[in-house]
């Protein structure tokens, strides 16, 4: 299967997060404040969107936010295609440091990207999460 990697409209994100990580919540749930900011990328396999994540860069820090894969992709490989795409990007345009907020049962995925703990746990919308944290050499 071809697949590409591209920056998408912010609406774009909207829809596959909403359609992934929160259906059952209202499409403004899934808006970011700084969205209108934020670098969106998305996966497309043979034309079809099925991964996106949005990456905001504030100096030589970079957060990832609202990674989603469409449930019939996942385990395909496709989302760590994106992720090592968005890390590399963020190091390009000049960040340190990228971090994100983990979902705890997806730590040991962000792990093979080089992403450690924090320490740092918090849980929202009755999901617990964990700050995840690389720095660039």
């Amino acid at each position: 299967m071809e697949w590409t990697i591209a920056n998408i409209e912010k609406e774009q994100a909207w829809t596959m997060r909403h359609k992934v990580m929160w259906p059952n919540k209202s499409i403004e749930y899934i808006k970011l404040e700084d969205d209108s900011s934020g670098i969106h990328l998305g996966l497309f396999k043979s034309g079809k969107l099925i991964s996106v994540v949005s990456l905001f860069i504030d100096g030589e820090q970079a957060q990832f936010r609202k990674f989603a894969t469409t449930q019939e992709e996942q385990g395909k490989g496709y989302g760590s295609k994106l992720l090592r795409y968005a890390l590399e990007r963020a190091k390009e345009e000049g960040a340190c440091k990228v971090w994100c907020n983990a979902r705890t049962n997806k730590i040991h995925f962000y792990k093979k990207f080089g992403l450690c703990e924090t320490g740092k746990e918090f849980i929202k919308g009755g999901q617990s999460y964990i700050i995840m944290e690389k720095y660039f050499a």
